[in-house]
């Protein structure tokens, strides 16, 4: 999906890809992530984002890419309204996070791993 994006039209992009593709995934974990990833790199970067969601037989990954090539900092957790835990939400949700820059800014990706045959 690409052009403006809110974290709504991504949680409902990612619900609908999840029920068809990967049904064994975490979704509510997954749709934090996505919603995350995508409402800060609009609140911090003011730069449209593009959401990618793959599937195959090693698991799902998330792709988020905006046009600010800095990494997020985790900061501390402010109760009294001033946010700062939705990255450490983003690191302990997904199983795999990476930041790497991209043409025209950066990507964060985040994958679960697929479950395995017993």
């Amino acid at each position: 999906m690409d052009g403006p994006l809110t974290g709504t039209q991504a949680r409902h992009t990612a619900a609908r890809f999840l029920a068809e593709h990967c049904p064994w995934a975490d979704t509510d974990a997954v749709l934090l992530v996505v919603s995350e990833l995508v409402t800060n790199a609009a609140r911090h970067t003011g730069a449209l984002a593009r959401l990618r969601l793959r599937v195959d037989a090693g698991g799902l990954a998330v792709e988020v890419e905006d046009a600010d090539p800095r990494a997020p900092v985790p900061r501390a957790p402010d109760l009294g309204g001033g946010g700062g835990f939705g990255w450490h939400m983003v690191e302990r949700l997904a199983e795999q996070l990476s930041v790497r820059p991209s043409a025209d800014g950066k990507c964060i990706a985040a994958a679960w791993a697929a479950p395995t045959a017993v």
